[in-house]
């Protein structure tokens, strides 16, 4: 019976440590430079809603089925308006940026304290900003997010921070300014037909072996006292064990981004109905903004999906998608 000397490895090692993550809302540590004519905010929050068939005419040149309709599996996410609460502002010093200061609009969400209790000097600190604007070296949003109004039956609301785009300081300084304490829709930031990475956390399975955390094969039968444990850890002298082994632990979620990802439609449920009859299964009914996005996105039904403007650029102009028909019920598109 020959054996094998060497086989490929299991399990990619670009994701490690595969721990669970701490919050059931993504963590965004970079944003992208955006060097946009009119001050913007750089994501915005939705809730997975499910998945569906959206019919469009392939605009791709080149493409075989250039010009014809084609299938896209997409998902929905569910869009409650955004309320800029805050301003934070970073300054720079040897050990990197750190937060100099930060204001709070006068007039909060009734919703705010049930997350945080934020209390601030407003006039005095707005003028702390404006006076150093000079010295700063990033401006960033601080928004929060009511999930009751996106469907969901969780009242406490998500807040977190969110990169500004625009050419200078002073431009993104008076937008805050201006904005502070207002709602910002879906369509005030991400259009049809761009791409946008979503960062969301990925289902949890728990504590799960190395056959289905990593994929490694099993053991001949019977050839030793277990059949889903890798063959050996590791050499006896040194003892040691490599952190490249796959081993037993903790499967799903964990945070995981999907770059360029096409937005194909945005509208309100007003405007054109994306509910079947019924709602969505595990979900319900979409109650007013919502975005549909080409393919699949982390996260199970009611997870919350950061869009970000792309990290990745490709470079390329707005393309806007002509779709001929959402498939709001089962089968109306097979």
């Amino acid at each position: 019976m020959g054996r094998k000397h060497s086989a490929p490895r299991r399990g990619s090692l670009a994701f490690r440590p595969r721990g669970r993550h701490g919050t059931l809302n993504a963590r965004i540590r970079n944003w992208p430079d955006v060097k946009s004519e009119e001050p913007t905010l750089l994501g915005f929050m939705g809730f997975k809603v499910g998945s569906m068939n959206v019919l469009t005419v392939d605009n791709v040149d080149k493409s075989p089925t250039f010009g014809k309709p084609i299938f896209n599996h997409a998902t929905v996410l569910s869009c409650a308006p955004m309320t800029i609460v805050g301003l934070r502002a970073y300054k720079n010093s040897l050990d990197g940026l750190f937060v100099f200061s930060e204001v709070y609009a006068k007039q909060l969400p009734k919703e705010i304290p049930r997350k945080q209790k934020l209390n601030s000097d407003y006039d005095s600190k707005i003028g702390k900003i404006k006076d150093n604007l000079e010295s700063l070296n990033k401006l960033s949003a601080i928004v929060s997010v009511p999930p009751k109004q996106a469907g969901l039956s969780q009242i406490k609301p998500y807040l977190f921070e969110i990169g500004l785009g625009g050419i200078t300081l002073e431009s993104q300084f008076e937008y805050i300014e201006n904005n502070l304490g207002k709602k910002i829709t879906v369509s005030d930031i991400i259009k049809p037909g761009m791409l946008v990475d979503a960062l969301g956390v990925t289902k949890g399975k728990g504590w799960q072996g190395p056959v289905k955390r990593f994929g490694i094969k099993k053991k001949q039968h019977k050839s030793r006292k277990t059949v889903r444990e890798v063959g050996t850890v590791g050499a006896w002298s040194p003892a040691n064990i490599m952190y490249t082994v796959p081993r037993a632990g903790q499967m799903g979620f964990h945070q995981r981004t999907e770059f360029n990802k096409k937005v194909l439609f945005i509208a309100n449920e007003k405007e054109q109905s994306v509910n079947p009859d019924g709602g969505f299964t595990h979900f319900g009914l979409v109650p007013e903004d919502y975005v549909i996005i080409k393919g699949s996105l982390p996260g199970p039904i009611k997870r919350p999906v950061i869009l970000r403007y792309p990290i990745r650029s490709k470079g390329r102009k707005l393309d806007v998608p002509k779709v001929l028909k959402l498939s709001t019920q089962k089968g109306e598109l097979e």
